[in-house]
């Protein structure tokens, strides 16, 4: 194939230069302003039947618009000589001499460089163009000639991590991380580009990508992730050491920590709650409202607080009780008082579906103590579902008497009640079972059975499916599921043991039906009964369907 076209498109070329082609390109292939795409509308259709087809086509020499169907360009062409066009659909010349489409190099160059002006002007970042090896791409190609393809057998993403002492925590979190499926191809496509100059300064993010790689390189020995446990150390002192340390902890400081890191793409977005650009926060982040609302008047005050993870309560306690914290502990908590202010020096912000160990920012998270009257008995705890902890989590909750609000409607102290939705639901979902109760001088795991499903609809507990009496219709299944919000089990982290001492295992799918039990350096296949059968304490869901931005 010649890069330079036919002799009549160099002959055209020669004649009349390329601004035509620049031309015709910018207003009626890949519009830049809204005039052109306003004047692609007007114009853009066949001069001698006036109707839009798909195959337009668009005379280089004189801009006639003739449709290839119909043969309305040929006949243009035979009858002015004019033989070379341009396809307006896809920007593809084509000569009536040769009677086929032509490459040309230069035109290809011009058209690249218009699409990308296009797509900025669309807000977005680049055009899709098909992959092209660089001259160093191609001799890594040229001196590894094998390739390795992706069957129901292959094996390639799994792989064994080395226990360097009580870490099987870490290693769980690590095989979820690695299997994550947009994080993965985020890693594996080289997209992150470190900031860090000084060598001294060990990027975490640098050695979360060369996990990635190590994972899919096809090697089946164990890894050792020292440098990467050594990094953790050094960036969440908290979690220093050899002592056992808890998996969900160990989550949400990990993406702390990743998401401080990943500076190069970080910036502000109108549709995330967290103002972040980082891939941290476009996996992981969702928006959760907080809906405060007046039993006098029914004025409400909206919150919406960004999220990582959503930890459920599993005990019996009172699904209305109300949980309080003050006002000195909860600097870092985006501020709930739009409407409603303090009573008696105390902020309501706790509720009972959401309580952590973890003390990152962006977790929307509070420790309390259980209410009064509960109480850690093996008996009160009683087999429940996913759904069923997420029901409680989004129900209304009366605050009580002792947590009246100066309604700023009313202008007097109100009792009030409180509802947590999701306002925007995250591409990668966790949910925090609480299997670990933390009583005054008492400790105790929470054993009993949560069954949760491959696949989950999020619909029912989004901030709009609320119903105007400030609550939902839980018992009737909505009349429509929008498949935006439906999820899939893709990881499952397991605690077995106690809780003074005990030992994390995880399931992970690595192809679309195939599970594998991680435990640290050992890999055997699993079922998904097993799966589901399962002591879970994190499960990982991500987004059946992603919306662009």
């Amino acid at each position: 194939m010649s890069f330079n076209g036919c002799p009549h498109l160099q002959a055209y070329k020669a004649a009349t230069g390329t601004d035509t082609f620049k031309i015709i390109y910018s207003y009626f292939v890949a519009c830049s302003t809204a005039d052109t795409r306003l004047k692609k509308a007007q114009i853009c259709k066949c001069v001698s039947c006036d109707d839009v087809r798909p195959r337009l086509h668009a005379c280089l020499s004189c801009i006639y618009f003739g449709c290839y169907d119909k043969k309305h360009i040929h006949a243009h062409s035979e009858e002015k000589k004019h033989h070379i066009a341009i396809d307006v659909s896809y920007g593809t010349v084509y000569c009536f001499i040769c009677g086929d489409y032509v490459y040309d190099s230069e035109l290809e160059d011009i058209a690249k460089a218009q699409c990308q002006r296009a797509s900025l002007s669309l807000g977005l970042k680049q055009r899709f163009f098909p992959w092209q090896p660089s001259e160093e791409e191609l001799i890594l190609l040229r001196c590894n000639p094998k390739r390795r393809r992706v069957t129901e057998a292959s094996h390639i993403g799994l792989r064994g991590l080395i226990n360097l002492g009580n870490t099987c925590f870490m290693n769980c979190i690590l095989q979820s991380l690695a299997h994550t499926p947009i994080l993965r191809d985020y890693f594996m496509a080289d997209k992150h580009a470190c900031q860090k100059t000084d060598e001294s300064q060990q990027c975490l993010v640098c050695e979360m990508a060369r996990l990635y790689q190590e994972f899919y390189s096809g090697s089946r020995t164990p890894f050792i992730p020292y440098k990467l446990l050594h990094l953790v150390w050094t960036n969440a002192r908290h979690l220093a050491g050899y002592e056992q340390q808890d998996a969900h902890e160990f989550l949400i400081a990990a993406l702390d920590v990743l998401h401080r890191h990943c500076k190069e793409m970080n910036g502000v977005s109108g549709s995330n709650p967290h103002h972040c650009n980082c891939i941290i926060d476009r996996i992981f982040t969702g928006g959760l409202q907080s809906d405060v609302t007046c039993k006098r008047c029914n004025n409400v005050s909206t919150t919406i607080d960004p999220i990582w993870d959503i930890s459920l309560d599993l005990g019996p306690g009172s699904i209305h009780s109300s949980h309080l914290l003050s006002s000195s502990t909860t600097n870092a908590a985006a501020n709930h008082n739009s409407n409603l202010t303090q009573a008696n020096g105390v902020r309501v912000i706790g509720d009972s579906g959401s309580s952590s160990t973890s003390q990152s920012i962006a977790s929307t998270e509070f420790t309390h103590s259980p209410a009064p009257g509960f109480t850690n008995s093996p008996g009160n705890y009683e087999p429940t579902s996913l759904v069923e902890c997420l029901k409680r989590f989004t129900k209304t909750e009366h605050l009580g008497n002792s947590a009246k609000i100066i309604c700023s409607k009313c202008h007097s102290y109100q009792e009030s009640t409180k509802q947590l939705t999701m306002k925007k639901l995250p591409i990668v979902a966790c949910f925090h079972l609480k299997r670990f109760e933390h009583s005054t001088g008492y400790h105790k795991k929470i054993s009993t059975f949560v069954s949760f499903p491959e696949e989950l609809d999020m619909t029912p507990f989004m901030s709009s499916s609320r119903n105007n009496n400030n609550g939902y219709n839980m018992h009737s299944a909505p009349s429509i599921t929008c498949d935006n919000n439906r999820y899939s089990l893709f990881a499952v982290v397991n605690h077995y043991g106690t809780i003074e001492s005990g030992h994390y295992t995880c399931y992970i799918r690595s192809l679309k039906e195939q599970w594998y039990r991680c435990e640290d350096h050992l890999i055997k296949r699993a079922t998904a009964g097993e799966v589901l059968n399962s002591e879970g304490y994190l499960l990982f869901y991500h987004k059946q369907v992603l919306e662009y931005e």
